[in-house]
């Protein structure tokens, strides 16, 4: 299925160049590769998005189970974790673009098969454990290699900019893509899972018309050997270990958003358009953060504004947690979500930028796996705290962690706090 060979760059490509010539403001739209990338990397995730809603309002409706909603989460994140490292080491020893075009047909068929079902009326819960695990399964292959086709298509000093864009389409399809879905679902899941199913196929289209150099490279097998290399590799650039672990500590202590459904019921007294603007709210204001820093990128001070956004994140949990306003609570949601960027742009630099294209593949995996756990974690962490000391509390300390985590990474990471600009990140 999957051919012997990895992408390296062109040494005619302007990633492999020494010298870099005027970019003009609007350089980024002039480049066939970005934008067919941009445009697949969107599609997939918009159509996601629709299959979430479609996915959850179908299930609950043939069981009216909350018990089959969880296993639902369960079914998604259990082989995404199981199969990330295995992903990674398949996108350091294959061809990247054949594993995403691969990975996304199998998405577009598998959506095409439930619309069929559920059109049909013959769709069963057990069905739809299985698209799940399914795409759970290819997600975990399709990311990883995704992801390392950002450095291969801009230069180094274009990067920042690059990945703003991506951040910024990524989270408008995390605002619209539940809401399509809620309104398609109106005419019924099979509606979503065709429009799901067309959008896989544009993704795999759009992968297919991106042009990446390649070149043979002999494969070697699945070793703890091969993970162990990446664990040091990590350790020896503790501005790239800093900056993920900061991330992670984060994400895991600040988990706000597991308790929208109680502030939006209990204590903003909003009810379910409540809960709706406040699950916006986080994507809004990364849009809008990200759309600045296409505007303006992060060239001066990166690490110390890093270290700001992850203090900002904080405060702005903290802000929240203390608030009875429903405006006030979507405005600290929006600089929650805006501070996630920055932070998002500066880790990615980090990790695509400063790894050998020989082991991109696998640093992307363990990061992907290191911040995918913190977000279930999190969301776990978040609800027991609650449990004993109430959603106020918990989201308030989460906050308070989240400064203290900010305070000590500035002393045990000085590189990453001197780290200056993003477009002089290079390969070590």
């Amino acid at each position: 299925m999957l051919g012997c060979r990895d992408y390296v760059f062109s040494p005619h490509s302007p990633a492999a160049s020494g010298s870099q010539p005027p970019v003009r403001p609007d350089s980024l739209r002039h480049n066939p590769g970005l934008v067919a990338f941009l445009a697949a990397r969107t599609a997939s995730s918009f159509s996601a998005c629709v299959q979430a809603v479609a996915v959850g309002w179908q299930i609950y409706a043939l069981t009216h189970s909350t018990t089959a909603l969880a296993l639902v989460g369960l079914a998604q994140f259990l082989p995404m974790v199981g199969l990330l490292l295995p992903a990674g080491h398949a996108a350091d020893y294959f061809n990247r673009q054949a594993i995403v075009v691969t990975c996304q047909c199998i998405e577009a068929v598998a959506a095409l098969f439930m619309a069929i079902g559920a059109l049909g009326g013959w769709t069963t819960p057990w069905m739809i454990y299985v698209l799940v695990i399914i795409f759970g399964a290819a997600r975990a292959f399709e990311m990883p290699c995704q992801q390392t086709f950002l450095p291969a298509l801009v230069p180094a000093h274009m990067f920042p900019r690059a990945a703003a864009v991506s951040s910024s389409l990524f989270q408008a399809a995390a605002v619209t893509g539940p809401s399509v879905g809620g309104l398609l679902y109106g005419a019924g899941a099979g509606v979503c899972y065709l429009v799901c199913a067309a959008g896989f196929a544009c993704a795999c289209i759009g992968t297919l018309r991106i042009r990446l150099a390649f070149t043979p490279r002999a494969r070697a097998p699945l070793s703890r050997a091969a993970f162990v290399e990446v664990m040091h590799f990590m350790r020896a650039r503790p501005d790239m270990l800093g900056a993920i672990s900061l991330d992670l500590f984060a994400v895991l202590l600040g988990g706000a958003t597991a308790m929208l459904p109680v502030y939006a019921s209990d204590i903003l007294h909003a009810g379910p358009l409540g809960l709706g603007l406040l699950r916006a709210a986080p994507a809004v204001g990364a849009v809008l953060c990200s759309l600045l820093l296409v505007w303006r990128p992060l060239n001066h001070h990166a690490g110390a504004r890093m270290f700001a956004a992850v203090a900002l994140f904080g405060v702005a949990t903290i802000i929240f947690a203390l608030s009875r306003s429903m405006a006030v609570s979507i405005v600290a949601l929006a600089v929650l979500g805006g501070a996630d960027v920055v932070s998002v742009v500066v880790r990615g630099a980090l990790v695509q930028l400063r790894t050998p294209d020989s082991m991109r593949g696998r640093v992307s995996a363990v990061n992907m796996l290191f911040l995918g756990s913190s977000n279930q974690l999190g969301e776990f962490e978040s609800g027991m705290v609650a449990s004993l000391i109430g959603p106020v509390g918990s989201v308030a300390l989460g906050g308070v962690g989240t400064l203290v985590v900010t305070a000590l990474w500035i002393r045990m990471f000085p590189a990453l706090w001197k780290l200056d600009r993003l477009d002089d990140i290079t390969p070590e």
